[in-house]
């Protein structure tokens, strides 16, 4: 069935990949961005700001389905001002849709608002999913960036929008050739660099790229799933563990490791928060496994292995 679809914050690294992927499935997408462009692949980009309707309001009354994937990257440093950024842009954006659809004559059948696993406990021991957070509403991770998700689904699921199906993706690391955190540690695992981090007992909660393409498909038509739900592979892994995988995928035998210390003044140097590297995440995909998903990417040897393969044009 071909479905039109809404992709507010469409332009980042994700965006990109999610249209490409849905366009090759024939489905019609609209792209909301604050610097819209013309394209050849059939999307098209319509302006916004995230802040005030305008009038991409249009093109929300009649979809399908409405993915927001808007926030400001969190790799730079927590100051004042950076923190503010982080929060409205992840939490204005979704309270404004949230109002587009409630006064909407036909509002989407599905809404599916970006989420972050950030909202679990930085714990090296416990496992946690959907039904655990649930069953321990205590379990939020303590510090910022787990306020600024539980405020972005506060935001989410007290829009008021009853006749739309409401769902929270609370995305870890997404493996991908061509973007995000990958790219970056290829280099690192190329040059020997890639040892452990803080000592390596932190677990590292991660998705290939194809998997989480594939899990926003079947959250779209599985009308039962609403609430959070986590795109996680389904064995996270310590962060040495992670290092020694990929320096095998890279066959390269040696990796320095980086003490926190140097994680730390690092981290002030390239402008970014050392905690985005030494907090642990060990969060497990619950509901999609119960739901019958299956992963084409389940361990992390099997994903390195796929992404360092030469892809084929």
């Amino acid at each position: 069935m071909n479905l039109r679809i809404i992709l507010a914050g469409g332009s980042g690294f994700l965006g990109t990949e999610l249209t490409r992927h849905l366009l090759a499935q024939k489905h019609s997408v609209a792209i909301l961005t604050r610097s819209p462009r013309l394209r050849t692949d059939g999307a098209t980009e319509t302006f916004w700001d995230a802040k005030s309707p305008g009038p991409w309001t249009s093109l929300v009354d009649g979809a399908d389905v409405l993915v927001n994937l808007t926030g400001r990257p969190v790799n730079c440093r927590h100051t004042e001002a950076n923190r503010a950024l982080l929060m409205s842009s992840r939490v204005d954006s979704t309270r404004l849709l949230g109002e587009v659809i409630a006064g909407c004559v036909r509002p989407p059948r599905v809404w599916l608002n970006a989420s972050s696993a950030a909202i679990y406990p930085s714990d090296t021991q416990q496992p946690v999913d959907e039904a655990a957070a649930l069953a321990e509403p205590v379990l939020v991770r303590a510090g910022f960036l787990g306020e600024v998700t539980r405020q972005w689904e506060l935001a989410l699921f007290g829009a008021p929008a009853p006749k739309t199906r409401k769902v929270a993706l609370r995305i870890t690391l997404v493996l991908g050739r061509n973007g995000g955190v990958f790219p970056v540690l290829r280099r690192l695992a190329r040059f020997g660099l890639a040892g452990s981090l803080g000592g390596g007992m932190q677990y590292v909660s991660w998705i290939h790229l194809a998997d989480f393409l594939r899990a926003v498909d079947w959250i779209m038509t599985r009308t039962t799933l609403d609430g959070p739900v986590n795109l996680a592979a389904p064995n996270p892994v310590r962060n040495s563990e992670q290092m020694r995988a990929l320096r095998a995928a890279c066959s390269m035998p040696i990796g320095l490791p980086a003490t926190d210390w140097m994680i730390r003044v690092g981290a002030f140097l390239l402008r970014t928060e050392p905690g985005l590297l030494l907090e642990s995440s060990r969060v497990l995909p619950g509901r999609l496994l119960a739901s019958g998903f299956e992963f084409q990417y389940p361990e992390l040897s099997e994903a390195l292995s796929d992404l360092l393969r030469p892809s084929v044009s």
